[in-house]
């Protein structure tokens, strides 16, 4: 062994790592052993005799005593480990220790557990023991089908075993209420879910012997994980309580349930497995709740404590962590049976009495300050299942409180409670409550306060001799009788009814308490940084406990078991990062380095002689002694900490274990040394730099490593650096921040403890003034942030020195924007409140609390100087903080010296080290800039101050030295620049007045261009400032005043566009700001935009580009700029006053003016969109006037003339069903138009005044006419002409209004009778009153021409064209870019770019190839309405469909709609020969390439007359454009069609109908066609057929099918297609029984063609013939094309004569 052994002292060249050593107790002569490993040692946890070691690459090891080993090796000492063979081939990466089992956590989240099974804390039923790790399933059943749970951690107890799993909710197996479930069957062989914790995020737990705790994560505030019931879950009674009483009502959250704890014989409490019995306790109301109140000593391991006194009478725990106790002498403890004791209370002393008496109250009031818990007024005891002892009632007041306690109306108590609560207000309620609880607890529960163990340990027995205790203190928030404090938050918030006792308290003290309270800063940061996320810790924690209590390790304030986990209150603003668990003890870790305990102390392993030991206390260590790692052992515990220098060493306290002597039973001290409080183990410094400490049994042990090329070492120092500094934030946010914080809640009077006359002090607030107040909360948040920061680092620091200690993954390299924005944040705040003289006057209330010897302010600040001045004193020690920055460089840079220079380690700790020195440099700056700017605001003159002075302001420069004149000034005028780090202030004067500057105006330095004026003309050091509304010129006194005046305000020009401070602002400064720039701006003096609000783009000094304009009368303009005007694409909206709506216009500006195309909404709800000109309505557009179910709903579409209707429109007026069509002058009906009624009415011709006037014509539905004068609407008045549909007419004067009948003086003629034929009818041939074609929508086309840079039609350059269309094409799709509701397609993107070129095809001669591309660019630019040509087509559409849908679905509209389209294709081809000048005239011919010219001529000649050309050789209008125009018209034209032939179509489908019953044989015959044409067989799904007698629809059915697509296209030229191939499919049915030189001959098609006709049942075919023969190309009329239609047309007039026999 002695070879093995190695004294620690001896450095190791090697450079170990994980190095293992291990001792027992804390003599000067123990000597830790090093146990000798191949690798390093990883983790280490101790059970009583045993102990595990888990080392690098996942082995695991044990020493000590393995009684379960059976045959195998039982026992191994602690140098000499054994390996477990059963986990080779797994990769452990944690170990856990019971007292006598063992467990093993795998990478994959897998638990191995074995050792000692009795009670089934190995998770394997129906083994005692289990020899080697063997694998148990953690398995949540709740899920179908049961899923494995990973587990993340594991602790184990003596009896029980715990896991933390991934989604942080514990499991527990084992026995004893330390599980923490809710079961009365023990042991429990599979792990279970913890209930009582599901819904929080447990960050760790721990065991103990038989209790155990968890580590749990505060939950927010504003979140609620789960609706919290309203019952509880084991009792089923109201978990929440309210009482309605005179004029208050109590609300009580004070429910407990009966469990945890059982009498096992004569009032021999022990702990219990199950729920509460019925309540069968009480015979009857008046029997007594305990019949025994004996307490005897219990067999077992652990004596239960049998005197109760009541030592926790008046206990307060202090924010610092401090215990301060009382304890009342005067209060005896209770009786041993019932009769004593209830005769204790009868008798008329005090003693026993379950109140507080006088002395009680008076000993807890003098206390000092430190506010009192309300947790303890939680306790009271549920009425419905409580009934006091029946001799105490007299002693009861009969006014009691429902559901709570029992209280006292006693006189002397009242007139007591009166004389205090002018002193300290709502406080006596909170001591009443607790001291009243407390005793009333400790007289019906004498027996609570020692609860015995179980014997033997064994839980459970049979069921008949456990009772249960049927009150117990377990409930849904602490029962803490020790955490009687007042929480921070709730200070004020909590009342207690007291009848008959608030009665007496001061009026004026009540109305003080239900004031709210001013705001408080909330100084730890709930939640963390939320830039931090999960990068680091969380300190928001709480401490849970459950399980025994015997021993007060649970923390609870009493000796009680928990059947649950129970929050330790005590400890939730503690911010314990860490927990450990000894046999009986316990011990949390804080982020502060402190170290709570408590439990049992029988050795001092609590580190402190301080009783009780049932609540959280510190253990004593010197001052800077900064604890990081505990140990807790069966009676023992190992600390590991930082001193003087970052070299960890170790303290012990607990019990010395003397050489030689046998492991002591836990219960037997005798012979035992042990320590008073932890002591320093002279030992430490050599071992090297420890890393972690374990304890257990009577064994400790320690991981260290050797500090290689300086790296561990550097790690160690960096951790401690950021401990001690988070230590001194704490220190300076408890002592200095919060006192002065609290000042500012503190009411202005304020009694001194004498009762002397109230001293008045002055608030903080009014100290302060409102706006330095609001930047001291300021200050504080960021300070707080700051604090919470450093805490969660230096957290997260240790934790990785226990784990991987390796520096790649620290959040300070991976994350430095966290850091550095923090810290930017805090500087800024500290110089904001520096600036404002915040600091100054803070000196004067701080002086008041801090006294005129500030000694702690200078030993926090760490100011040597003598006789400084307080408000100095406080800008040093707030601006402390930032010398930590300083402190970071210089360790990463110590961390990178550890590594080659050319790593990339290196390289990324000397960049994290740059980064954060570059901010120290810059912080450093800025307090320069805040101090600077203060001593300036301090000598100041005027009352300019109070308007200038802002928080983020920082002076640059000012001009008091005359460095910087104005130019042009007057001669007495005085003229003060002052350069700010936001603003340029031209302060001025005249001399002989007492106030200097009367008057000073702000330049916006964002708004600001300065540029230098050249000295060689004027021989002046000149700067040229201009600004938005002002341009003036800037005088310095030399060269070099002019370049650092030009220097700066460029500067601080780029650092206001920038955003001030960003850090590294002084490198790399460019020469001078970008001329474009955007800012906000609100104009003073400029008339049209005075007082309103600019943002967005600027182009020196003026709005240019994207910006908003928003004036306060509610104006809004959001679009482009140029020049200060709004030109461009923009939005517009003007709120109306009277109609409480808004105007809308959206469209396109020049020159601050609606000009070009947009659309505006009115607020009467009328809707414009079309063209503007100088704010009017001027050009084409279309108003829509109301809705279809408003009063006077209608739309005019048409041209405006300076913001009237002038020139052609058409006006649809829809509640009188009228459509007009004609011309308009002045908003009136002047000249030509039409109008057309729903009720078929037509008239056509003169208009005036808004009135027919003059000559016109007029038709009625019937074909009823009248042509003469006319004098108002539908008024006949004068000579004229009236014919009836018959032909006769009357001829003559004619008076009075059309359907309300008629004077008529004149001739009636009856032609028919008389007249030949040829006279007959007197058809009126319309149109010729109306508006002529190429007169209509002459404003839409000269728009077209403008937009392609022509003054008039064809009279422009077609270079120039070309580049209007790229560049509007190019505008257009970057607006479109710019607003998402006017997104574009993919494709339309495309089609876009493509039309962006200008074609080539546009210069040189037109061949065919080039005709072709020239068809294609038409297409695409009709298809976007972005480009000139399909804005026109786009436009057409509109109008088209405007005039002819609705009521202009009129058939004597017809001529005039086929009409308009020829005057349509005209026009757009004049435009498009204009942008193809090369293009042929309409008819003009194209050449066929051809090698042989003269070939190519002779063929033309003799052609000419036998065949139609070919498409595409001829160019004609309606060949390039009517398949780009018609489909878009078809509709409307084709419903006029429709209606005209309506009469002769429904002739012709009668027919067709009749005709079509016959089948195709009798069909054939019947119309003449020749036997030979008949199909002998007709194809049937793709088999011959024969055609019989009976056979319909079979005969040439490809034909027919053929034809019927007729209706199915839209251009006469490709219905005339569609006619040629039913011709070619009729051809080649009969050439297949035909011989092929067959020949046709009319006689032959025609009856054939007229069968194929017939079977196609085309509907309306009248339609279709006219439509081709209207618009059919007239190149085409004479070749075979037009033969064809000729035929075609032939059939219609044949099927509509047809007769049938």
């Amino acid at each position: 062994m002695e070879s093995q052994r190695k004294s620690s002292g001896k450095e190791d060249s090697s450079g170990e790592r994980g190095l293992l050593h291990t001792w027992k107790g804390y003599s000067y002569s123990v000597t830790p052993e090093r146990v000798l490993l191949s690798r390093p040692v990883l983790q280490a946890a101790l059970g009583t005799r045993h102990g595990i070691l888990l080392v690098e690459g996942g082995q695991v090891y044990s020493f000590g005593e393995f009684p379960w080993k059976q045959s195998q090796v039982s026992e191994a000492g602690p140098l000499k480990p054994v390996l477990e063979s059963a986990l080779s081939g797994q990769r452990v990466i944690a170990v856990a220790a019971g007292s006598f089992h063992s467990g093993a956590l795998t990478e994959d989240g897998g638990v191995h557990m074995w050792g000692e099974n009795s009670f089934g804390q190995c998770g394997l039923s129906s083994l005692a023991v289990v020899p080697n790790p063997t694998p148990v399933a953690v398995l949540d059943l709740d899920t179908s089908p049961p899923h494995t749970i990973r587990v993340l951690e594991l602790a184990c107890g003596e009896q029980h075993s715990l896991a933390l799993s991934a989604q942080h909710e514990v499991w527990a197996w084992g026995s004893g209420c330390q599980l923490g479930l809710v079961t009365t069957i023990f042991p429990v062989w599979k792990p279970q879910k913890v209930e009582h914790l599901v819904g929080r995020h447990v960050l760790q737990v721990a065991c103990g012997a038989f209790h155990s705790l968890a580590l749990v994560r505060c939950l927010p505030p504003q979140e609620s994980r789960r609706p919290l019931p309203d019952k509880c879950g084991q009792c089923h009674q109201l978990l929440y309580t309210m009482t309605d009483k005179e004029d208050h009502v109590i609300i009580s959250d004070s429910h407990y349930c009966p469990l945890g704890v059982e009498l096992l014989a004569e009032g021999e409490a022990r702990l219990g497995p199950g729920r509460s019995p019925p309540l069968g306790l009480q015979s009857s109301p008046s029997e007594p709740l305990l019949s025994s109140h004996t307490s005897a000593s219990a067999p077992g391991p652990h004596p239960s404590i049998t005197e109760h006194t009541d030592y926790e009478s008046g206990r307060a725990v202090a924010q610092n962590g401090e215990v301060l106790t009382t304890t009342d002498s005067d209060i005896a403890a209770a009786g041993t049976d019932s009769d004593q004791a209830v005769g204790g209370v009868g008798a008329a002393g005090s003693r026993n009495s379950p109140y507080p008496d006088d002395q009680a109250v008076k000993e807890y009031l003098k206390l000092s300050d430190t506010s009192l818990a309300d947790e303890t007024a939680k306790m009271t005891i549920a009425g419905a299942s409580f009934q006091p002892p029946a001799d105490s009632l007299d002693l009861l007041t009969s006014d009691l409180i429902p559901g709570v306690m029992p209280v006292t109306t006693s006189s002397a108590l009242n007139s007591l409670v009166s004389s205090c609560a002018s002193a300290v207000g709502e406080r006596v309620v909170s001591t009443y409550e607790a001291l009243s609880l407390k005793k009333m607890i400790n007289y019906y529960y004498p027996g609570v306060g020692g609860v015995a163990g179980v014997p033997g340990g064994v839980p459970g027995g049979p069921a008949e001799e456990r009772v249960r205790l049927e009150e117990s203190m377990q409930g849904k928030k602490s029962c803490s009788t020790g955490d009687i404090r007042e929480e921070e938050a709730e200070g004020l918030s909590r009342r207690l009814s007291l009848p008959g006792l608030l009665s007496q308290v001061s009026p004026r003290l009540l109305r003080r308490a239900s004031r709210p309270r001013v705001r408080a800063v909330p100084l730890t940061p709930v939640g963390g940084l939320p830039e931090a996320g999960e990068l680091l810790p969380s300190l928001q924690t709480e401490v849970w406990s459950w399980g025994r209590g015997e021993e007060g390790q649970l923390g609870h304030g009493d000796n009680l078991p928990r059947l649950q986990p129970l929050c330790i209150k005590c400890l939730s603003s503690k911010e314990v990062v860490l927990v450990a668990a000894g046999a009986h003890h316990s011990l949390a870790l804080t982020a502060q380095s402190q170290v709570f305990s408590w439990g049992s102390n029988s050795s001092g392993q609590l580190g402190h002689m301080a009783s009780p030991t049932t609540i959280p206390r510190l253990a004593k260590l010197s001052e800077g002694i900064r604890v990081w790692d505990v140990g807790a052992g069966a009676q023992h515990t190992l600390l590991l900490a930082d001193g003087d220098c970052y070299q960890p060493i170790l303290y012990y306290s607990g019990q010395q274990v003397k050489d030689g002597v046998q492991d002591a039973p836990q219960d037997q001290t005798e012979g035992y040394s042990y320590t008073q409080q932890p002591v320093l183990l002279p030992f430490c410094m050599n071992l090297g730099y420890v890393s972690g400490v374990f304890a257990g049994g009577q064994s400790c042990v320690a991981l260290a490593d050797r500090n290689v090329m300086g790296f561990i070492a550097s790690l160690h120092e960096l951790a401690s650096a950021e401990r001690k500094f988070y230590c001194k934030l704490s220190s300076v946010k408890n002592h200095i921040l919060r006192p002065l914080l609290d000042l500012g809640e503190n009411y202005r009077c304020c009694y001194s403890a004498a009762g002397q006359r109230p001293g008045v002090r002055e608030s903080l607030s009014t100290a302060l003034g409102p706006a330095s107040t609001v930047l001291l909360r300021s200050l504080a948040r960021c300070y707080s942030h700051l604090c919470h920061l450093t805490g969660q680092h230096s957290a997260s620091l240790t934790a990785n020195l226990r784990r991987r200690r390796e520096f790649k993954n620290l959040v300070m390299l991976e994350h430095a924007s966290i850091f550095l924005d923090t810290y930017n944040e805090y500087c800024c705040s500290v110089g904001n409140f520096l600036v404002m003289g915040g600091f100054q006057a803070l000196a004067k209330p701080s002086l008041e609390f801090f006294g005129k010897c500030p000694e702690l302010l200078q030993r926090l600040a760490e100011s040597s100087e003598e006789n400084i001045p307080l408000s100095d004193l406080l800008v040093t020690l707030f601006y402390l903080p930032m010398r930590h920055l300083h402190e970071y460089g210089r360790l990463l840079l110590k961390l990178g010296t550890c590594f080659e220079v050319s790593s990339v380690d290196y390289q990324k700790l000397q960049d994290g080290c740059s980064k954060f020195e570059a901010l120290a440099l810059h912080l450093k700056r800025r307090r320069k800039e805040a101090e600077y700017t203060y001593h300036f605001w301090k000598s100041f003159p005027g009352k300019m101050t109070d308007s200038l002075r802002k928080p983020r302001r920082r002076l640059i420069c000012e001009s008091s030295n005359k460095a910087l004149t104005l130019q042009n000034s007057g001669r007495f005028s005085v003229n003060w620049f002052i350069l700010f780090n936001d603003a340029l202030v031209h302060a001025q004067g005249v001399v002989p007045y007492k106030s200097l500057f009367s008057t000073h105006h702000v330049f916006p330095l964002a708004t600001l261009w300065v540029e230098p004026i050249p000295e060689e003309n004027t021989g002046l050091h000149g700067l040229k400032v201009v600004s938005p509304e002002e341009t003036f010129t800037l005088l310095a006194c030399s060269s070099m005043e002019k370049a650092k005046w030009l220097r700066s305000i460029n500067q601080a020009v780029d650092q206001a566009m920038s955003g001030a401070g960003q850090s590294g602002s002084g490198a790399g400064q460019r020469a001078e700001p970008p001329i474009s720039r955007t800012a906000s701006y609100t104009f003073y003096k400029d008339s049209r935009l005075k007082e309103a609000t600019y943002e967005g783009r600027w182009l020196a000094g003026k709005p240019n580009g994207r910006g908003v304009v928003k004036w306060l009368d509610g104006r809004i303009y959001t679009g482009t700029f140029k020049n200060g005007l709004e030109d461009g694409f923009g939005d517009y909206v003007m709120p109306s006053k009277t109609l409480n709506l808004n105007d809308h216009y959206q469209g396109h500006w020049k020159e601050g003016k609606m000009h070009g195309i947009g659309t505006y909404k009115y607020a009467t709800g009328e809707l414009y969109d079309g063209s503007f000109q100088d704010n009017m309505r001027h050009g084409h557009g279309m108003l829509r006037s109301g809705t279809l179910n408003s009063s006077s709903p209608s739309v005019f579409i048409g041209q405006w003339v300076h913001d009237k209707k002038t020139g052609y429109g058409v006006f649809d007026d829809i509640t009188r069903g009228e459509k007009y069509m004609g011309m308009w002058q002045d908003d009136q009906r002047q000249g030509t138009g039409v109008i057309v009624t729903q009720f078929g009415l037509y008239y056509e011709g003169a208009f005036n005044n808004n009135k027919m006037q003059g000559t016109g014509v007029l038709l009625s539905e019937d074909n009823t006419t009248y042509e003469g004068e006319f004098s108002e609407d539908w008024t006949l008045n004068g000579k004229g002409v009236l014919t009836m549909p018959n032909g006769d007419y009357f001829e003559g004067s004619f008076t009075g209004e059309w359907g309300s009948g008629l004077k008529v003086t004149g001739s009636f003629f009856k032609p028919n009778l008389y007249d030949s034929d040829g006279d007959k009818g007197r058809a009126v041939k319309l149109g010729r009153l109306a508006v002529r074609p190429e007169e209509k929508w002459r404003v839409v086309f000269e728009e077209c021409w403008m937009r392609l840079g022509c003054e008039a039609p064809g009279q422009g350059e077609n270079q120039r064209a070309w580049e209007n269309i790229a560049v509007a094409l190019t505008t257009s799709r970057r607006q479109h870019r710019d607003s998402p509701e006017m997104n574009l397609s993919r494709t339309q993107n495309r089609t876009l770019e493509s039309l962006e070129f200008i074609p080539q095809q546009h210069v040189g001669p037109v061949t065919m190839e080039k005709y072709d591309s020239i068809r294609r660019y038409l297409i695409k630019a009709c298809d976007t309405p972005l480009h000139p040509l399909g804005r026109l087509m786009e436009t057409l559409v509109a109008v088209y469909r405007m005039t002819y849908v609705g009521v202009g679905a009129n058939r004597r509209l017809l001529l005039q709609a086929v009409n308009e389209i020829m005057s349509y294709l005209a026009r757009i081809f004049q435009l498009v020969r204009f942008l193809f000048p090369d293009l042929p005239e309409e008819g003009g011919a194209i050449p066929e390439p051809s090698s042989d010219p003269q070939d190519k001529k002779d063929s033309n000649c003799a052609d000419t007359q036998l065949e139609s050309p070919k498409p595409g050789r001829v160019v004609s209008s309606s060949a390039l454009l009517l398949p780009v125009l018609l489909p878009r018209l078809y509709p409307p034209l084709f419903t006029l069609y429709a209606l005209e032939k309506e009469r002769e179509d429904d002739v012709y489908w009668e027919c067709v109908l009749r005709l079509n019953k016959q089948p195709d044989v009798a069909l054939l015959a019947f119309l003449g066609v020749q036997h030979k044409f008949w199909p002998v067989s007709v194809p049937v799904l793709g088999e011959k057929t024969e055609v019989v007698s009976s056979t319909k629809d079979a005969c040439f059915a490809s034909a027919t099918e053929t034809l019927q697509q007729i209706s199915t296209t839209f251009t006469p030229s490709d219905k005339l297609q569609v006619i040629q191939l039913t011709f070619e499919e009729i051809t080649k049915e009969v050439m297949s029984s035909l011989e092929d030189n067959f020949l046709w001959s009319m006689d032959d098609l025609f009856p054939v063609f007229l069968y194929v006709v017939l079977r196609a049942r085309i509907r309306n075919l009248g339609s279709e013939v006219s439509l081709i023969e209207d618009l059919m190309d007239p190149c085409v009329q004479h070749g075979e094309h037009g033969i064809m239609f000729t035929t075609l047309k032939a059939c219609y007039y044949q099927i509509q004569h047809e007769k049938t026999t």
